[in-house]
């Protein structure tokens, strides 16, 4: 083979259309367009303009709201953690955080930290040391004879206590 005899698969290109080369080449005279009028013409940007009419996308309100405060947590049950307690891949001896879970591969990213979830049977006395976590999985780890401590970042994002 060379270089020479090396061509596209039939039909893999088409010649583009040449338009305006009158009648008999089928786009010819008017080219496709239609006749006069504003989309005719060269230099049209209509998309989303209804004549002057007030355009659905203007009439219709704005929705939703994205607050750049919000913390986006690695969610992960007692359950997951048993688990890979069980399966050796976390050690027991050494505290809970998010380096030894992503080592681990029970989470993939660090985001904003961990909340740990109530979620399973934790029987493994371990130490957390996270960012956050329900109420159900603190009773779960002290009741396992654990301890967990939660990071300041989370105790700074909590609501203060209402006094009354």
């Amino acid at each position: 083979m060379k270089l020479n005899d090396i061509f596209d698969n039939y039909g893999a290109s088409k010649p583009r259309m040449r338009v305006g080369r009158g009648i008999g080449s089928g786009k010819g005279k008017t080219c496709g367009r239609g006749v006069k009028g504003q989309k005719a013409r060269t230099g049209v940007a209509i998309k989303g303009f209804e004549g002057g009419q007030m355009p659905l996308h203007r009439r219709l309100p704005k929705r939703g709201f994205w607050n750049p405060f919000s913390t986006d947590y690695n969610e992960v049950n007692l359950g997951r953690i048993q688990a890979a307690v069980d399966a050796g891949k976390i050690d027991p001896a050494n505290p809970v955080t998010i380096e030894s879970l992503i080592a681990g591969g029970v989470c993939s990213k660090r985001r904003d930290g961990v909340k740990i979830l109530g979620v399973g049977v934790l029987t493994t006395k371990l130490t957390f040391d996270v960012a956050a976590a329900s109420k159900s999985a603190v009773a779960a780890i002290e009741g396992a004879g654990g301890s967990i401590k939660l990071s300041a970042v989370a105790a700074e994002a909590e609501p203060p206590a209402d006094p009354a």
